[in-house]
């Protein structure tokens, strides 16, 4: 297994990652399978060269099997914070502990900005195994939103949990 950052050449594998991670779990993500499927290669391309995003991906065989994303904040007053989204590893990978070392690679990233002070992330309300997943690597709750997804009549809940760095 070797976890890199993405490039743009990785954005097809990125792709059909992330369409498959939406498809298979609509209340993890506030993004619809649908909305991103529509969206064109390009799209997917600029994601993974911006210069505020960092993506970081899990390889084994050569197949992009893990996924988790690191997002800088560009305002001044906010740039000691960054943003942990998209974490998802494929089924056929799980409790092998990759989700546990993306989530480490996301976080020495992190820290190698001098500027950051603490990740943020949000977690749907149900979702045991990623807060059991954050809290082993030092995430605290510190907050509830309320109906933060819908889907159809379903409301789900967030929870916003951070790490100081």
């Amino acid at each position: 297994m070797n976890i890199r950052r993405l490039r743009a050449g990785d954005a097809p594998a990125y792709r059909e990652l992330m369409l498959k991670a939406y498809a298979r779990h609509p209340q993890a993500f506030t993004s619809s399978v649908n909305e991103r499927a529509a969206l064109p290669i390009n799209w997917w391309e600029s994601r993974l060269g911006s210069r505020l995003d960092v993506l970081l991906g899990a390889f084994v065989d050569q197949a992009l099997v893990g996924i988790v994303g690191l997002a800088l904040e560009p305002r001044e007053k906010a740039r000691h914070k960054a943003l942990l989204f998209g974490m998802y590893v494929d089924e056929a990978h799980l409790r092998h502990g990759l989700g546990y070392q993306l989530l480490q690679a996301a976080l020495e990233e992190a820290r190698r900005h001098p500027f950051l002070r603490l990740v943020q992330l949000t977690v749907t309300a149900g979702n045991e195994p990623a807060i059991r997943l954050y809290q082993r690597c030092g995430f605290a709750l510190y907050g509830l939103e309320p109906m933060a997804i819908r889907m159809g009549d379903e409301y789900l809940d967030k929870i916003h949990m951070w790490l100081e760095l």
